[in-house]
């Protein structure tokens, strides 16, 4: 199935005069699901710390969509930098009504390989900044007394845990019992918070840094969905537009799954890396490195 067979879900003005935080929204992810939310009508910010990229991004956006898009470098794992991307947004456009805590990072490698800095640079960006975006925002909701809506995107690791992705597991399991909590301790205030926990929806760029060379061809995720294939952008973009969207309002404390069936089939996406030999670790660690620089 390709990405030209599959159509937008909800109507044109679905999403019209919401104004939507996407971490991580320059590429990826992040920029498909923008782009949908900008067709349904809202405004968008993206963030990430590469600012070019993000106003690159925001011209493409804005030429396809007609929407409008305010790019604003931040770094998730600076509370401050948070604080003002905020404070920013809602000078743009007035206020802001959801966050979606998209900023990830993530390799793969046997733990006994990883130095604690490399699980503190994982779990900072992942916990820590969708910890610092959640409180910032529920802060200003709460403050205003406006209601809120946090979407956290996941993994399916996150609740089954996963080998050789051991930093990520830990702190997309952290995320997600942020949800859970956040979800009852907020819902009082009208915030809803709920989580997307994606299977294989491979990006170029990402998916190159985490199986450089001949590993992306070996290890092929197709194989391991019961669907036999991996998920487009536009099916993700899907369900989060839904799940941002007013049509969603009773949904709280969820995570849905969109894996194709994967983590039933075989729980743990990276278990599988246990055929690699010792020898080959070497070999992927020096093109990871490459591939990053």
């Amino acid at each position: 199935m390709g990405a030209d067979v599959i159509n937008g879900m909800l109507k044109e003005d679905a999403l019209k005069g919401k104004t939507i935080i996407i971490t991580g929204g320059g590429t990826g992810l992040g920029k498909a699901m923008g782009i949908y939310f900008l067709q349904l009508g809202a405004n968008l910010v993206i963030t990430s710390r590469k600012l070019d990229v993000l106003q690159r991004t925001a011209t493409e956006m804005e030429t396809k969509t007609g929407g409008r898009v305010l790019a604003v470098g931040c770094d998730v794992r600076n509370y401050d930098q948070v604080e003002a991307m905020l404070k920013q947004s809602v000078a743009v456009f007035g206020r802001v009504d959801v966050l979606v805590n998209n900023a990830a990072g993530n390799f793969i490698s046997p733990t006994e390989r990883l130095s604690a800095n490399a699980f503190s640079a994982i779990i900072d960006i992942v916990l820590k900044g969708s910890v610092n975006c959640s409180l910032a925002l529920g802060k200003y909701w709460i403050s205003e007394k406006l209601p809120g809506n946090i979407l956290n995107i996941v993994t399916t690791y996150a609740f089954t845990g996963s080998a050789y992705v051991v930093p990520s597991a830990c702190a997309k399991g952290g995320v997600l019992a942020m949800t859970r909590s956040l979800a009852v301790e907020w819902g009082r205030h009208g915030i809803r918070t709920n989580a997307v926990a994606p299977g294989p929806f491979p990006t170029k760029g990402a998916w190159e840094r985490l199986l450089p060379g001949e590993m992306a061809q070996k290890f092929d995720f197709k194989n391991r969905v019961p669907l036999k294939r991996v998920g487009e952008h536009q099916e993700l973009a899907n369900l989060t537009a839904f799940l941002v969207s007013d049509f969603s309002g009773y949904i709280n404390g969820e995570v849905i799954t969109i894996d194709g069936g994967e983590w039933l089939q075989g729980a743990g996406q990276f278990n599988a890396l246990e055929m690699v030999p010792a020898e080959m670790w070497d070999n992927i660690e020096q093109a990871t490195r490459s591939a990053s620089t």
